[in-house]
């Protein structure tokens, strides 16, 4: 691919979760796996390959596919590991192009445009890639390569797993057109019935349809996008990741919670893995939110703002639990006061770096946020939650802590 055509590599680990543990516990190899919740409540985060076999996919009720692969091994998240290969992997990715636009913790896209003479052809380098994320990190990755987004993204799902699939120019058609309109990019049930009922099956179809035609029944730009697409026409760049506007984490417990000093158990740890968050992006935070759901799913939040941006969990997780202290909770209201879910989330993002204003409790708050720092250091070289909070640590089976509760954690 060369001249004025891009040259686009979208990068995806396998079943990024589950390989994760079946890599780290050798038990877990060959068999089928099931990251996520409880069976009664919780939802498939990530199955292996294995697993797959049965009909089971990642989102489906964990009970629907425990049906399905009654053998499976259900295994919760471990998202310290999952973040820690995932810094990994981009570390990997950073080292072949400067543009690597990040679309989840497990893959990417990278523009290799008018890199052949540093780096060797593309094939070449999606290949390099692969070999080294399986040497240093003992996963395995699908790419595909294309002169766009959409049919590079297409062509890394095409063999998986650990495929690699290159879509040249002269080849689009031929690679496209047979696929069914489901691969279109904003094709969900709805419009996919609405194309089959104009006799619209195949992504070829798509494209020689009336594009006026296809407007008039679809709407003006969903008609346009699907015809650009149908044609191989995808303009986006590869860009980095600007600054987040928020940064959040939430879970969702296997048994409610109904006592407060449960539920602010959670929170402080929620408080400390957003505040690390900030800290590794270099920002800081204005304004910190609560969001509680109840037994009866009733949604509440309430947001609070800072005098002064922050990074340190401690100062988060005393907002979020001085909100919490604003609420009812089962204890004191009944079982629909239960809470089944509750995070924290952050906004006002600022750079850490840039200007301050001085107050009276800076020595404090800059003990609060150099402790972040050394914890971040400690986590990075040992893994995440060798150190936590002790109010976080359960003291023993049925005391209350937030800590033997929690579900996807």
């Amino acid at each position: 691919m060369t001249g004025w055509q891009r040259t686009v590599l979208h990068v995806d680990l396998d079943a990024f979760f589950a390989s994760v543990e079946q890599r780290d516990d050798p038990s877990l190899r060959g068999k089928p796996v099931l990251v996520g919740g409880s069976a009664e409540r919780g939802v498939v985060a990530a199955a292996s390959y294995e697993a797959r076999r049965y009909g089971v996919h990642s989102a489906m009720p964990m009970a629907v596919a425990l049906r399905r692969c009654p053998q499976a091994v259900v295994v919760r998240h471990s998202m310290g590991r999952y973040a820690e290969a995932s810094r990994a992997f981009f570390a990997i990715l950073d080292h072949f192009s400067p543009l690597v636009e990040p679309l989840s913790l497990d893959e990417a896209f990278l523009d290799l445009t008018g890199s052949e003479r540093l780096l060797g052809d593309a094939r070449t380098v999606a290949q390099t890639i692969k070999d080294r994320v399986r040497a240093e990190l003992s996963l395995v990755v699908s790419v595909g390569v294309a002169s766009t987004k959409f049919l590079a993204k297409i062509a890394s799902d095409i063999d998986k797993p650990d495929g690699l699939c290159v879509v040249e120019p002269d080849r689009v058609e031929s690679f496209l057109h047979p696929l069914p309109v489901s691969r279109l990019w904003g094709v969900g049930a709805v419009t996919q019935d609405k194309l089959h009922q104009m006799g619209l099956r195949t992504i070829g179809d798509v494209a020689r349809y009336p594009s006026s035609v296809l407007s008039a029944r679809l709407g003006k730009s969903m008609g346009a996008h699907l015809s650009a697409l149908a044609s191989g026409y995808d303009p986006r760049p590869v860009e980095r990741p600007g600054k987040p506007v928020s940064i959040g984490h939430e879970e969702t417990f296997e048994v409610d919670l109904g006592r407060k000093s449960d539920i602010a158990a959670v929170l402080l740890g929620q408080a400390d893995r957003v505040a690390a968050r900030l800290r590794r992006a270099d920002l800081r935070a204005r304004v910190v939110q609560l969001k509680i759901k109840y037994a009866d799913f009733r949604l509440l939040t309430r947001r609070r703002s800072l005098a002064d941006a922050t990074v340190d969990g401690g100062v988060i997780g005393a907002v979020a639990v001085a909100m919490l202290g604003e609420l009812e909770v089962a204890e004191n209201r009944g079982k629909a006061y239960a809470v089944r879910l509750c995070g924290v989330s952050l906004s006002g993002l600022e750079d850490r770096e840039g200007p301050r204003q001085l107050t009276l409790g800076e020595p404090r708050q800059q003990q609060g946020e150099q402790l972040g720092d050394a914890l971040d250091r400690i986590h990075a070289r040992f893994g995440e939650g060798v150190v936590k909070r002790a109010v976080l640590v359960p003291r023993g089976p049925g005391d209350g802590r937030g800590g033997d509760k929690r579900g996807d954690d």
